[in-house]
């Protein structure tokens, strides 16, 4: 489970951070609404936990504008607010559930399992499906739409990479390991397989400003849908 976290109390993040570990669960934390927002944006996440309190853009602004982007993604507020009128509005902006503060760390895990598990029973057709900002892909179906547009041009093999990079984003993968995961423990192929793959997909699914696949240079490639991922 992939989870950002946007608190600014350090000592708040620590003990999240702490806990996530044990959980293994990865975290990201950022600890200001705008940079949050921009997170939000850049990366693919499983859940949102966001402070109502915060630099830059307050939490409840900044759930209401992911709320408008994204239906989908489970978000709770982390709240020093007590008050009914004050819980009420977050979960009018677009929260799901709340925590108060002072909390520990397995109240909140108890919420993000329950927030967790009722958006796995909303959405039963996902199953197969990995969303990213610009890029849905269907395994299924083996359907693939960019910015809202379906791609039709991709052979099979060019899809199971797709799907594979989807499912790990911003994780750096070495020729090897692409190989192995993609192609089958028993491929005995040419590592610039791969290399052949990388640059057809680059053509079909990116564009020189953003090609979504990045070259980390000595070690393999990797997704990410940021203009900055040090690409090729």
């Amino acid at each position: 489970m992939k989870i950002l976290v946007i608190e600014d109390n350090e000592s708040v993040c620590a003990m999240i951070e702490m806990f996530f570990l044990k959980e293994g669960i990865q975290g990201e934390f950022v600890n200001d609404g705008l940079k949050g927002y921009t997170a939000f944006k850049n990366g693919s996440w499983d859940l949102l936990i966001v402070d109502w309190m915060l630099p830059g853009m307050d939490g409840v602004t900044l759930c209401r504008r992911i709320r408008q982007e994204n239906t989908k993604i489970p978000i709770i507020m982390l709240t020093a607010k007590d008050s009914e009128s004050d819980q009420v509005l977050g979960l009018e902006m677009g929260a799901d559930d709340y925590v108060t503060k002072p909390f520990s760390p397995l109240a909140l895990m108890a919420r993000i399992r329950a927030v967790s598990r009722r958006y796995q029973k909303q959405q039963p057709e996902d199953k197969g499906m990995q969303r990213t900002k610009h890029l849905k892909i269907n395994k299924e179906t083996r359907e693939v739409m960019l910015n809202g547009q379906q791609v039709t041009n991709l052979t099979p093999k060019e899809f199971d990479l797709l799907y594979y990079f989807l499912q790990h984003p911003r994780q750096v993968f070495t020729r090897e390991q692409l190989l192995e995961h993609v192609w089958g423990y028993q491929y005995y192929g040419d590592e610039r397989t791969v290399d052949v793959h990388i640059k057809r997909l680059r053509k079909k699914i990116g564009t020189a400003e953003q090609p979504f696949l990045h070259t980390i240079w000595g070690v393999g490639y990797k997704f990410d849908e940021s203009v900055d991922g040090h690409e090729n």
